[in-house]
Parts: structure tokens; sequence; C-alpha cells
């Protein structure tokens, strides 16, 4: 069985067992999916959506958000960690869309990369998420499956994004993503993973 043969069977599976896949940080608008994207950074998704209610309370366009001081930010996101980096972060970039893009969020990866505190998996779940470009953003979640499955030789990130753009057709790019990420979670965590007992995994 080729890498194209094993993800179609994959992508059966995935189907089934997640058909529509919710966007797991919770937010109302592109801005405010920017912003939680940048704080799940080495956070889980669980953890941002607790934080992120009490700072879009304060502020949830960047305009509202230069009126806070780095610091007041960096008091609410501390439980996101690496707080005064992504307090600066959030501050900054938030000047930066007010002042370069009217304040709204780029809908292009080149501008997403430009803003502080955002690099290239932040803007590919920006560009899937909040304007459904078709990206494939690899967290460690997909990064693990994709090297389990076989999909990729997995020695970094960008070379498992490059794999699975090439196996997975364009179209599906941003359904797939997400589905792998729920799916890594209930059956294919990165501790006492059971090949048997994986949908996926016991298949190959």
């Amino acid at each position: 069985m080729n890498k194209k043969e094993k993800a179609k069977l994959i992508g059966e599976v995935l189907d089934q067992l997640f058909p529509n896949p919710s966007i797991p940080l919770e937010h109302k608008d592109p801005y405010t999916l920017l912003i939680a994207v940048l704080l799940s950074a080495q956070c889980t998704d669980a953890r941002v959506n607790q934080v992120t209610p009490r700072l879009f309370a304060l502020a949830s366009t960047p305009e509202e958000m230069i009126l806070l001081k780095p610091e007041e930010i960096e008091k609410i996101v501390k439980p996101c960690g690496l707080a005064p980096t992504k307090s600066r972060a959030i501050w900054k970039l938030s000047q930066d869309l007010i002042v370069k893009h009217e304040g709204q969020v780029p809908k292009s990866f080149e501008e997403l990369e430009e803003l502080p505190g955002v690099g290239h998996k932040t803007a590919s779940v920006v560009m899937s998420q909040a304007f459904d470009e078709p990206a494939f953003p690899v967290d460690t979640h997909i990064h693990r499956c994709a090297k389990r499955w076989g999909l990729t030789s997995g020695k970094n990130v960008v070379q498992t994004e490059r794999d699975l753009k090439t196996v997975f057709p364009k179209h599906l790019w941003n359904l797939r993503h997400l589905q792998i990420i729920y799916f890594a979670r209930k059956f294919c965590p990165a501790l006492k993973h059971s090949k048997e007992q994986c949908p996926i995994c016991s298949q190959f």
C-alpha cells in the first residue's frame, strides 16, 4: 500500500469518526482566532479557552487591545505560559494591524507571518479556519500520527506538512487537519497508545 492509498483509507476512517469537526479554539472572528492561536503555542486548547473569555471581555479588537498595557495582558494570559513574550506579541501585532492593515487581519500567509509572534503554523491555522484557504498546519498531534501512519519520515514539522500536502487532496486539507487533531487526542495519544485498539494504526 503506497502513501496515497494509505491516506485514502485514513480519510475514510476520519470521515466516519469525525465528519464535522469544530474548531477547537473558541473565537468570534479572525482577530480573536489569531490571538487564541498565538496563545496556544506550548499550551492546550482547553487552557486557552479558559483564558480568552476574560481577555476578550476587556479587548476583542486591535483598537481595544492597544489601550491595555502589555503588563495587563500578561497577567491575564499567564496560565498559558510564556506570558511575557505572548503579551508583548499580542500588543505589538494589534498595533501593527491598525497601522498597516486598517485594523483587519490580513488574508495572506506572507502578511500574517510578518506580524509579531506569528509563525507559519499560526498563519496556517488562521488562513484555514478564518478564511477557508487550503492549509495544513502541523502540530505535535498531527506530526505524531503522520509518523505512526508512515505518511512522513517526520524529521520536522516542515517536512511533515510538505508530505501530508502531497498525499491528501488540497480541497480536504482543512478538514483533515482538524480530524487528525481530534483523532490523535482520542485514539492515538503520545503515551499509553495501543496500536491494536487504534482504529487507524491497527490497520497498518
